[in-house]
């Protein structure tokens, strides 16, 4: 027997620094649909992926947070949340608008328009809530 975590266990730690309740709220909303969802998104997502040594969580959050803008105005979703995880691995503000902005050479000024309006939003509503 090993002491190694598992897959699940490392997702958990790392969602746990980044958004406590987010297992829980995908559960609610999809489980039912796909039963598990939540717990193997945490598993494979986090624990598989962002768990892995070579890159720091903030780097995986900046990827991402790239990624998704390439693929254009539908993930904003996604993005802003990824936006509010890349603050919690401790990425700046800078860093994560530098990161959607670099997008506009391979995804197009359209893809980092997007998420350069989905940071703002996120950022405006991080705002509000501080003030």
């Amino acid at each position: 027997m090993t002491n190694q975590k598992s897959a699940l266990d490392a997702g958990r730690d790392i969602v746990a620094a980044l958004n406590p309740p987010l297992e829980g709220q995908l559960a609610e909303k999809y489980d039912s649909l796909i039963p598990g969802f939540a717990e193997s998104l945490v598993e494979w997502g986090y624990g598989r992926h962002y768990a892995r040594p070579g890159l720091d969580v903030k780097t995986r959050q900046l990827c991402t947070i790239a990624a998704l803008t390439v693929l254009g105005g539908h993930t904003a979703p996604q993005l802003k949340i990824n936006i509010q995880h890349s603050l919690a691995a401790g990425a700046s503000r800078t860093e994560i608008v530098e990161a959607i902005w670099q997008m506009a050479v391979y995804g197009g000024l359209p893809a980092a328009i997007n998420g350069l309006n989905a940071a703002q939003e996120c950022f405006d509503e991080l705002d509000a809530v501080a003030a």
